[in-house]
């Protein structure tokens, strides 16, 4: 009776440790464990990358690959019941809401570059965007110079404005630069005519047009302003969180597993709308994939 009695305590002595091995090894692991939690940040209308089926529920490319990381996670804390929240978030928020411990990673569009490398990391790149404008047929706008003078939107808080900026300055071009929230504000600002121009990531305003009510009437500029490479952002100083996202990720990379993850958001009918985004795998996400790096530097993807 008194070795049963030892026993029952020592065996909950040896499950608590289990987590706090995981807090040896990493902050985020440590909290997602003493909470039984993790939370995802998430954008909440970035097609096809990170938005809402019919049900308001996040789903997406990016929300896929996060959801094999939730699974290493759970596999990784022995928690197959761990519970898991989702956030949305904003340009403006994501990086504020990251590093205050709200949010435990997240998932959408967001360009790795060496300024948020002061605040914050990023997983290996998962995917590679251009910049590129978006205007009406009936006016098209190819380069930054036919945009002389006129008003274009482009995103708060993304890298779009700093190039947008400089682009303004260095040419005298006089553009009247709105800001809006996401994607919808920015597209609906394009659509009324209050812009010539919607400034963003190909493949984020790809999905924008598509989910337009006239998807025929749009075009894209042929040439990038800039290359952005993608990754899920995460806190700095936790190499042991950042080692198990990597690890997922570059796992899905070769498997090939990532293939058919790509097709299924980028090049077939997706829900809620059954829209098909026609955008094939490039070159430079093709070289990721067979030699993963996480380096924001924009030349290497070129």
């Amino acid at each position: 009776m008194k070795l049963k009695l030892l026993a029952a305590p020592l065996l909950t002595l040896v499950l608590a440790a289990l987590p706090a091995h995981a807090a040896e090894e990493s902050a985020t692991l440590a909290k997602i464990a003493e909470r039984g939690e993790i939370t995802v940040g998430h954008r909440d209308g970035a097609v096809p990358f990170s938005y809402y089926d019919d049900q308001q529920k996040p789903i997406g490319y990016a929300m896929e690959v996060c959801a094999r990381v939730v699974d290493a996670v759970k596999a990784k804390l022995g928690k197959p019941d761990l519970k898991v929240s989702y956030m949305a978030v904003t340009g403006t928020t994501r990086i504020p809401l990251l590093v205050n411990g709200t949010i435990d990673m997240e998932c959408g569009t967001t360009t790795n570059n060496a300024d948020r490398q002061k605040q914050v990391t990023f997983s290996t790149t998962n995917f590679v965007a251009g910049i590129r404008i978006l205007s009406k047929k009936s006016a098209p706008i190819a380069s930054m110079s036919d945009a002389k003078g006129k008003t274009v939107v482009t995103l708060a808080g993304t890298t779009s404005v700093k190039l947008i900026n400089a682009a303004n300055t260095a040419d005298s071009l006089g553009l009247n630069i709105l800001s809006a929230k996401d994607l919808a504000e920015g597209m609906l600002t394009l659509e009324t005519d209050r812009a010539v121009a919607l400034i963003f990531d190909d493949v984020s305003i790809a999905g924008a047009a598509a989910t337009s009510k006239s998807p025929q009437d749009y075009q894209m500029s042929a040439d990038p302003l800039s290359v952005e490479p993608y990754g899920v952002m995460l806190r700095r100083d936790d190499d042991g969180f950042k080692s198990l996202v990597n690890g997922t990720i570059e796992g899905l990379y070769k498997s090939g597993e990532i293939n058919g993850i790509y097709e299924k958001w980028f090049t077939q009918p997706i829900p809620p709308k059954g829209i098909n985004m026609n955008f094939p795998m490039s070159a430079q996400l093709k070289k990721v994939i067979a030699n993963p790096t996480d380096d924001p530097n924009p030349d290497l993807y070129r």
